[in-house]
């Protein structure tokens, strides 16, 4: 069982100079092509539960999903509850078995966000579980603007919360489709220098796969998440199997033809990350 919290695949991350992806999943579909694709490539991997993903599958069910795959796998496989809006998310989260829990409060006064977040962090180190929490909203495509992370609010909030993990608003965006962003490295340095934990990137799929590979090898940025990406992905071979034969219903049999094309493009995420 290579089961892994977010601080074991964190912390070498960030000694050695590469970061793990933490893949935003929606089924079991993409869940066992991530995982065929960090072992192909031999690295860690985050599967992550977001808010939609929640709210089509109950949280007890995807934390015995994220499991049997880490008892099978032969790299280390962290079960991670991505944005997490209350305790009770995830209190929920950490008795289904999940391994790393991320509290959002990037939305309210900083004073209540750190009181919350490590609330919630000692929750889940008292069960062995790590805790991500976020400081500087990150907005969305088309929707909410972000708020840059003010570095010194940084240094206050990872040391105050004591979390695993720092999300931070550096021009990223959620739900960006084609790596048309860029991040604000002056920004990254200032966060960087106030601060020891490690860095995550939401939306990552907004990133240039070019900078991306860059902060990999040369910050403190230990996870990238990419969800945006990989689904277009899902959804481009998903039509081509459809396509193939319009009149087939069976969907274990169009959905079998979706593996394949989601690893390859996992892979080339992963590989992105390496250090070397």
């Amino acid at each position: 069982m290579t089961l892994a919290t977010l601080s074991e695949v964190l912390g070498p991350a960030n000694r050695d100079g590469y970061a793990v992806a933490g893949l935003v999943t929606l089924g079991w579909e993409d869940m066992r092509a991530y995982v065929a694709a960090a072992e192909a490539e031999g690295v860690a991997v985050i599967l992550q539960a977001g808010p939609s993903c929640r709210k089509h599958t109950p949280l007890p069910i995807l934390g015995a999903m994220f499991r049997h795959l880490a008892e099978a796998a032969s790299v280390p496989v962290v079960a991670h509850l991505d944005h997490g809006y209350t305790e009770e998310e995830c209190r929920e989260a950490i008795g289904a078995g999940f391994t790393s829990v991320m509290f959002d409060g990037s939305r309210l006064p900083l004073a209540e966000n750190i009181a919350r977040t490590a609330e919630i962090a000692a929750m889940a180190h008292a069960a062995g579980v790590s805790c991500e929490g976020e400081i500087g909203f990150v907005g969305y495509a088309g929707g909410e603007g972000s708020a840059g992370t003010d570095p010194q609010e940084a240094a206050r909030f990872a040391r105050e919360t004591r979390i695993d993990a720092m999300a931070i608003s550096v021009g990223n965006t959620h739900l960006q489709r084609g790596g048309e962003g860029g991040l604000d490295e002056a920004r990254i340095r200032a966060i960087v220098e106030v601060t020891e934990v490690p860095l995550v990137i939401h939306g990552g799929s907004g990133v240039p796969h070019a900078q991306r590979r860059a902060l990999a090898r040369g910050s403190r940025i230990a996870k990238f998440n990419i969800g945006t990406e990989l689904r277009m992905e899902f959804g481009r071979a998903l039509r081509a199997a459809v396509a193939r034969d319009p009149d087939r219903f069976d969907r274990v049999a169009i959905l079998s033809e979706v593996h394949e094309p989601l690893v390859e493009a996992t892979r080339g995420v992963l590989r992105g990350l390496k250090g070397e």
